[in-house]
Formats: structure tokens, sequence, C-alpha cells
């Protein structure tokens, strides 16, 4: 699908008039590079997860999708403070889109981003300079996961005077998805809770870094469950996990999602059990291997005695505490 935009007028780059003019055709096309068909396939595989595996699907259909409803495009100075010096914002619906801008000549940064204007939880920042330019989540110590797939692109533009160009632009998913699913093995989980942590709070666009804070604000996960199933499913959409040595966002590899365990947990999962007695059991799942953009990671669980959650994961180490109370930095809702 290709949608025509002309821009009418110059950008005020320099006085000289004779610029304006030169046509660039900006062609962009959504990457979407997930291992989320197989890790549902490997993970979700028994007959019982069936409805279980729908429902997932389904809630993830608007992250894990190759499809952009609209596109920020920013055009910057190379020198200098790096200003922007030329903004447009379409609506694309699509999978990819062809521009043909009216661009004076100049040496130009060029940052994209699609799918901000119906996610709630991130937005843009600093955005009048190039450098600074950032999706910044909201600052709370509890969210909701995210509710898009955020796709972001970096591309130097050489746009010569009077020579007819064509620039393609691959946007990257940003953001990711991990879900928990717990085998409740007759104990009563409809009070059971599950919130993840660890990740990262915002992503410099023209870097292609994420930034991490201090405190990581925990994440409400999604719950659902599967028709003729017990086991239930908590997911939550995020920016990703830490990793074990340098953080990475533009996934290029054949097989980028696979890696081996580090010594040290990188995110968390941590699941609040009511007990009938009326204590709440609180496990901390800590997970040693990195969740990174565009990636699914499911981890299976079952509840144990004292409402202890056991996992037979390799990367996941548990700790419990048997009488949590609710206390700390971050507010819990139960």
């Amino acid at each position: 699908m290709a949608v025509a935009a002309v821009f009418s007028g110059c950008s005020v780059i320099d006085e000289d008039l004779s610029d304006c003019g030169t046509q660039a055709e900006v062609d962009y096309e959504l990457q979407l590079v997930t291992n989320m068909t197989t890790e549902i396939q490997t993970q979700l595989s028994a007959q019982a997860d069936f409805q279980l595996a729908t429902a997932l699907r389904t809630h993830l259909s608007e992250i894990f999708s190759d499809y952009a409803h609209d596109v920020d495009l920013s055009f910057y100075d190379t020198v200098d403070d790096s200003i922007r010096l030329q903004h447009d914002r379409h609506i694309m619906d699509a999978n990819q889109a062809s521009y043909t801008l009216n661009l004076p000549m100049h040496q130009y940064m060029h940052l994209a981003v699609a799918n901000i204007v119906d996610n709630e939880l991130v937005g843009m920042v600093n955005d009048e300079h190039c450098h600074p330019s950032m999706l910044q989540q909201i600052q709370q110590d509890t969210i909701n996961s995210h509710s898009t797939g955020i796709f972001t692109a970096r591309l130097p533009m050489n746009v010569l005077e009077n020579v007819d160009q064509t620039f393609d632009v691959h946007l990257y998913m940003a953001n990711c998805a991990a879900m928990l699913v717990i085998d409740p093995q007759d104990h009563d989980a409809s009070n059971v809770k599950v919130f993840s942590t660890g990740f990262a709070t915002g992503f410099s666009i023209c870097d292609s870094a994420y930034v991490f804070p201090e405190q990581s604000p925990i994440v409400r996960s999604t719950r659902m469950s599967g028709e003729g199933s017990t086991d239930l499913g908590f997911c939550s959409v995020t920016f990703p996990s830490p990793e074990p040595a340098e953080t990475r966002s533009v996934i290029e590899t054949e097989e980028p999602f696979i890696v081996k365990p580090g010594e040290t947990s990188l995110w968390e999962f941590r699941v609040y059990v009511p007990n009938p007695d009326g204590t709440i059991t609180e496990s901390i799942l800590g997970v040693r291997e990195p969740l990174r953009a565009g990636q699914l990671k499911i981890i299976r669980c079952r509840i144990g005695a004292s409402g202890k959650i056991e996992s037979d994961a390799p990367e996941v180490g548990v700790s419990i505490n048997l009488d949590w109370k609710p206390a700390g930095h971050h507010e819990v809702p139960l």
C-alpha cells in the first residue's frame, strides 16, 4: 500500500530559495522481527493450551503487528544543536508507505516513530532537537502495559539539488511482551495478582539506546484464561530489560532471541497468592535471560504449598515471602 503526500513550501534552512523544489521520495516499511509464533507454539503446544494461546494471540494482535496506524517524521540539522528543520505526522494505516517530500538541499538526520498516537503510556519528549529526542514512559510507581507496538527508525539523508533520490527507511519494534502461565493445582486462583518489573522507561531514538531508572516501575499484567483449561495467563507489554553486558535495540541476527542465562536476574515477575488463613504469599521470579525488543517470553509455573510459586525453567530463580504485607516504595493494589 502506498500513500503520496507532497509538502508545499520550503523549510527555512537558508535564505537561498533556489534550494526549494528538490524532491526526495522516502519509502517507509515496518520490519517486524519477532519470535511470537515460535514461542507460543513451543510453550502453549498442548491441546489444553489451545484456547489460552488463542486468547494471547488476540491480546497481542495490536502489539506484534507490522501495521502502522500513525507515523511521526522529523528531519534534523546535523550541525550545531541539531535542531529540527521539518516535522510532519501522517495517518499511515499500512505496513509500508511512500512520501514524496519537498526538502531543500541539505544534510539531515531523519528520525521516524510509528504507533504512538494511541499509546497513552508512551510519548515523545525533547524532540525539537535530534540527540535528546526520546520516547518516554509516564513516570508512576505502578503502570499499565503498553497498548501498541512501537516502531522507530533513524537514517542520515543527504538531499542533493536537482537529483532524483529515493531513501528506504526500515522501522523496527521498540517494545516487547512477557507472559506468566500459572497452573493453580487446585489452589483458589481467583484473586492471584501478577506484576512485572525491571524494564527500561525510555528510549533514545537517535542513539537507539534504552534508559533504565534506579527504581523500575511495577507493571500490571493482563489476566486471561482459556475455555477448558485451568491454567491462567498474565501478560505485560513493556520496553525491554537490561542486557547482561550491553543494551541493544535493533535486531539484525538470524537468532536474536536465543541467549544463555546469566548469573543474575535481569527482570522479574512478582506473584501474590492469597491463602485461606488470610496471609498473602509473595513469589519473585527473577529471570536471568534478557527480554529484547520484538520478543515474547512465556514462562510456565505452578502454585505449590502455602501459595508458593514453583517453576522448572532453568533461567528462573524464585524467592518466597510467606507472609507478605503491602509496604515499600511501590503500591501494589490487591
